[in-house]
């Protein structure tokens, strides 16, 4: 990612989607995107998930321009809106109180991705496009991915490996007290303040959206609430599957 400024001052942003600048370490499996938690890299990804979000009324910075075709750029390239404004993580930090309202509006923004269902789990560009996720369930690929983290951070940590089948044992059984489900919502995949702009109006503007998919809203309530803490209260959403809430949180969290 670039911020492009011209000579009259103007500002926008490129994403680049090239292997060579991709810093995180390889993993198998990085490239199946019928797996949901692959990293949501490519132009497809970002425009299905841009489209997606802008249908439902959700804030992301304005496509400028595209180009998929440029043998410079193999991966895609996205020029988009350059929002210069903080981000929620820093308004939150430096004024909890004027950050209230807008995370008031984070809450509209993800009531609305959240009315919205799918009769399919996986990314929105494979889902959309007609395609299956690999798994039988959002549980089971949380559950799948869960033993995959178990048995790496395992290998790290020897009070883990010590722990690891107890650990695996809470695993499943968390995961089999959850009830069969047949739609799912919009989410953002891993939303943190970070992932947040404040635009000029005061309102979120959501970033970082390769991720979105159609999965379980528990994921992303999770996820939100160890991210924003406190702030995190105004966004609980009535109707959680507390079964869900709890096979996605990690074995030993009791909050």
């Amino acid at each position: 990612m670039y911020r492009l400024v011209t000579d009259d001052g103007t500002t926008a942003i490129a994403y680049l989607w090239d292997a060579a600048e991709n810093y995180w370490p390889a993993a198998h499996g990085d490239d199946d995107l019928t797996d949901p938690f692959s990293p949501g890299l490519g132009l497809d990804l970002f425009e299905a998930a841009h489209a997606r979000l802008d249908a439902l009324g959700v804030k992301v910075p304005a496509i400028r321009f595209v180009d998929r075709d440029d043998a410079r750029c193999p991966g895609g390239l996205a020029i988009v809106e350059d929002l210069t404004g903080e981000t929620l993580e820093e308004l939150l930090a430096r004024d909890p109180g004027a950050a209230a309202p807008v995370v008031a509006r984070l809450g509209e923004a993800l009531e609305a991705m959240r009315r919205h269902r799918a009769p399919a789990y996986g990314k929105v560009a494979l889902v959309d496009g007609g395609g299956t996720s690999r798994g039988s369930s959002c549980e089971a690929v949380v559950l799948d991915r869960a033993l995959r983290d178990l048995a790496e951070a395992a290998s790290r940590d020897p009070r883990i490996a010590r722990a690891r089948d107890r650990l695996a044992e809470r695993l499943l059984d968390l995961t089999a007290a959850v009830r069969p489900r047949a739609e799912y919502a919009v989410v953002h995949g891993e939303l943190g303040p970070d992932h947040v702009r404040v635009d000029a109006d005061g309102d979120p503007v959501l970033i970082d959206i390769e991720d979105t998919m159609y999965f379980d809203v528990e994921w992303e309530h999770v996820f939100l609430r160890i991210r924003l803490r406190e702030a995190h209260r105004p966004q609980t959403a009535p109707g959680l599957d507390e079964t869900r809430l709890a096979s996605t949180r990690s074995p030993g969290d009791s909050r």
